[in-house]
């Protein structure tokens, strides 16, 4: 049992998570945010799902064991998530953990990525994790709740032809740690996850690079291991069941922590290996974005632009 907002006792699950509670997962039609949305709702959390893909968020709901809703938005959108928001609050209540799962990737040189596709994997996966904190931060003041960022590897060691994303999630890293210490006098509390490789529709195209190929090749054989979106989702949650501050699937990535420094210089070793044997391939391959979460964003993006041009 615990106190919740005005007092009130929380029955909690064997998992520690606040049964009847509910959570938000931003990203959930797929992957690891859908993995994790059933995780949630199978502990007995009301799960809201956020996410671009109507059809794909209605089954990913459909498919969960209790109380849900889908809503389909931006989160670059600032009006489009206080609207969801509104509609969290309104269909299952005040939301006592959110998770900014959303996300999406492009692989490629820097100097063939469009700037409007690289500004993109920013204003997603930085951008739209702080829209998210402060769509919800007041739900959350109210139930003193958990924040949590996906954050990723990418933040411990940058890698070549992947700039936007390693600059996006060691962004995100950055907003969530500066986050932690503004609302903890509310009660609130954030925490970082570190994902490793995990299977999702993201990884698919990776191994296309030579540079980030031979990254990978390089890494320990366990460090290689790519884990199921499953297996991820049972590590969060169990970390949000703990409110804990940092994350890591999968849990030897903490030891990885004090070595950080290293890898910037470890990463940039290999790449410059591969680039001296590789460099006409690698650098002349177009960008691509990655995974169907990814492109199915990217499209609706271009689509609206298209339908509303910016003024000139």
């Amino acid at each position: 049992m615990g106190d919740g907002p005005g007092g009130r006792r929380i029955r909690r699950t064997s998992a520690g998570l606040p049964r009847g509670r509910v959570a938000v997962v931003t990203g959930a039609a797929r992957g690891v945010g859908e993995a994790l949305s059933r995780g949630l709702s199978d502990a007995g959390m009301h799960v809201a799902l956020l996410g671009r893909e109507t059809a794909t968020l209605r089954e990913a709901a459909a498919s969960l064991s209790g109380p849900s809703i889908c809503v389909e938005c931006d989160i670059t959108d600032r009006a489009a998530l206080a609207d969801a928001a509104r509609r969290v609050e309104a269909g299952l209540g005040p939301a006592s953990v959110v998770v900014a799962n959303a996300g999406i990737a492009v692989s490629g040189p820097f100097d063939r990525t469009a700037a409007e596709l690289w500004q993109r994997v920013i204003d997603v996966n930085l951008t739209g994790s702080a829209n998210t904190a402060r769509a919800f931060l007041p739900q959350l003041t109210a139930t003193r709740g958990y924040f949590l960022q996906i954050a990723s590897t990418a933040a411990f060691g940058a890698a070549p032809m992947m700039s936007a994303y390693c600059a996006s999630k060691a962004g995100a890293e950055s907003f969530a740690l500066a986050l932690r210490g503004e609302v903890l006098p509310d009660g609130i509390q954030v925490g970082v996850a570190y994902l490793h490789w995990t299977g999702t529709d993201m990884l698919t195209g990776i191994d296309d690079h030579p540079v980030l190929r031979a990254l990978r090749r390089n890494q320990p054989r366990p460090a290689r291991r790519v884990h199921t979106p499953d297996q991820v989702a049972h590590w969060l949650t169990r970390g949000i069941a703990h409110r804990a501050p940092n994350i890591y699937a999968p849990p030897w990535l903490r030891w990885c922590q004090p070595l950080r420094p290293l890898f910037p210089a470890l990463v940039a070793r290999v790449a410059r290996r591969e680039l001296r044997g590789h460099r006409e391939d690698a650098l002349s391959s177009p960008a691509e974005v990655l995974g169907a979460g990814g492109r199915a964003d990217w499209d609706s993006h271009s689509a609206s632009r298209s339908a509303h041009p910016p003024e000139r």
